[in-house]
Parts: C-alpha cells; structure tokens; sequence
C-alpha cells in the first residue's frame, strides 16, 4: 500500500522590492523584430500557420493539417502585435493574391504563399485537392 505524503503549509514569499525603471514602449521595439521573423518563417517553412494566441479556429486548422501528415509550423500572435503582423502578412501575399480585405486569422501560407484562412483549407479538404497541394509544396512524402 502506498504512503500518503505530508500536508505542509507554505509560508508566501518574502517580497522583493522591485527596481523603478522608466516607462517603455514594447509596440517600438517588437515592430522590427516581428516583421522580419514573420517573412523569414514564411519563406523557410512549407506549411505555416499564422493565428492568434489560442484561438479556436486556428486549433481546428492546426490538427488538420497534423492530421494529414503535414507538420505545419506555428506563428503565434499576441493581441498587441496584430496590426503590424497583419500589414506584414498583407505585404508578403501583395496585393493581387485573391483578398480584397483586411487578412484575418488564421492565415495559412503553403509553399511561401498565402492559401488562404479556415474557409479554404476546410473547402480543398473537402473536394480532395489539399493533399496534392501539399505535396508539392513539399509539406509531405508520401
């Protein structure tokens, strides 16, 4: 038979006091570094998946996309970074990539192109044309 292990109480932490360091913007800051992860992600990966931080639609596409065998990678954005991140996706897909709106998420790029959102990836799964468009993009092997 097995042992229980002790109750103990913990006491808090003692607290510290903390350092008064000057207001700063972090939006200035992570507007360069994010632009240019998001471009390099999107032409080094087959398959990314661009979404916002646990979003449910964005989950439904990501098991998906595992689940026929593509291991999409996976760009997380916070709520702070969209607008940036979104008018960086826009320069990336131009203009003439099939929206004539603001780009939502999740945004889904396959073989360094913009394919489309949840709608699309859900319609080309159904008629059967996902997988090939996969393969050629090198996403899967088999």
């Amino acid at each position: 038979m097995q042992e229980a292990l002790p109750y103990k109480t913990w006491l808090p932490a003692p607290q510290q006091p903390f350092l008064s360091l000057p207001p700063m913007d972090y939006r200035s800051v992570m507007a360069p570094r994010a632009g240019s992860d998001i471009k390099s992600a999107v032409s080094e990966n087959a398959v990314i998946v661009v979404s916002r931080r646990g979003c449910c639609m964005s989950h439904v596409v990501k098991r998906l996309l595992q689940g026929l065998g593509a291991n999409p990678a996976v760009y997380d954005v916070e709520e702070h970074e969209e607008d940036g991140v979104v008018k960086d996706l826009e320069g990336i897909a131009g203009p003439g990539e099939g929206f004539d709106r603001r780009l939502q998420f999740p945004a889904v790029f396959i073989g360094g192109r913009l394919f489309g959102g949840l709608d699309r990836i859900m319609a080309t799964h159904i008629t059967g044309e996902l997988v090939p468009v996969l393969k050629q993009a090198g996403a899967l092997w088999l």
